[in-house]
């Protein structure tokens, strides 16, 4: 059972480019970008990949069990931050089962780095041309808000959603007791247009998710001032080294990280705990596996993210 006071981090999807479905990748888990956190009794996910059609499976039980006269259910309040518009980070959010309750609140914030807004965006890529029904077609209470790195999230009693304001200087934004504070920090790395990491801070402890990065000679200085005494890191980690350098396949400049350059920005950035993050599909369970006996030999505050896995801050 989930205490108000609690803090916790469950991976619901490791993947990253596509989904898998085999044998060998039952372990470490075959689903697209999905991280859901429970702080204060507040549910936020962190991307919409494939990994979220479960956890909507699992959410809407939930509800259904929370009474059996619909009218006396306890509504459905989520919060879903997206980092980016590709498709292994929104290609669940269609199957999403809660965005089909009408008393649903579904905050969604987000950055689509496009001319155009986050609703449009997701509108074109997700419903309409490419679905059955409509973004607006959904029966949720849906609120869509466009993000930058100035903007911050706030989330408390005094107010029914969550409140979006901009800020010179995030040092200004200091949590009040039971508040959760949400900031952000865009990585340009990722072509074609970026992405955007997001720390959540409660109750004296955060947690950031820096997925879709890439770091180059001297570090990712950005990250590691943002992710900076951090409880956990949670970064993309899609690539060894050996394959990052590769002369047949190189893949320097696709915006993502190997395991190594994870290990450095969490060391330049003091963080207590780093998650690997955003594994390539390629990688089935006895890779990974190999991977993370090797990395363990010297580095004991590490883990590669599985699906199902909880941690508590």
């Amino acid at each position: 059972m989930t205490k108000k006071d609690d803090f916790k981090i469950i991976f619901r999807g490791i993947r990253g480019s596509y989904p898998v479905a085999d044998k060998n990748f039952l372990k470490y888990g075959g689903n697209t970008s999905c991280v859901e956190v429970i702080a204060g009794g507040k549910r936020i996910i962190l991307d919409a990949g494939s990994g979220i059609i479960p956890l909507g499976d699992k959410i809407y039980k939930e509800y259904i069990s929370s009474a059996e006269n619909p009218q006396d259910r306890r509504p459905m309040d989520i919060i879903l931050l997206l980092t980016h518009v590709h498709q292994d980070h929104i290609q669940g959010l269609n199957f999403f089962k809660p965005i089909n309750v009408p008393s649903t609140k579904f905050s969604l914030f987000g950055y689509s780095g496009f001319d155009w807004g986050l609703d449009e965006t997701l509108s074109e890529l997700c419903f309409g041309k490419s679905f059955p029904i409509n973004l607006y077609d959904i029966t949720a209470n849906i609120y869509i808000s466009n993000i930058s790195e100035t903007d911050v999230i706030t989330i408390n009693k005094e107010n029914e959603l969550p409140v979006l304001k901009r800020v010179s200087d995030i040092e200004q934004i200091k949590p009040k007791k039971d508040e959760i504070v949400i900031s952000m920090a865009k990585l340009n790395a990722h072509p074609n247009f970026g992405v955007m990491s997001y720390k959540i801070t409660y109750n004296n402890k955060s947690v950031v998710y820096a997925t879709d990065t890439e770091c180059y000679f001297g570090g990712a200085k950005k990250l590691e001032l943002f992710a900076k005494d951090a409880n956990l890191l949670i970064h993309d980690s899609q690539y060894t080294t050996e394959d990052y350098l590769s002369a047949a396949a190189p893949k320097q400049g696709f915006g993502h990280s190997t395991f190594d350059m994870a290990i450095q920005t969490a060391k330049s950035a003091n963080v207590k705990q780093l998650a690997f993050f955003h594994f390539d599909p390629s990688y089935n369970d006895e890779k990974l596996t190999n991977i993370e006996n090797y990395i363990k030999k010297n580095n004991d505050n590490c883990f590669l993210a599985k699906e199902g896995l909880e941690i508590c801050l």
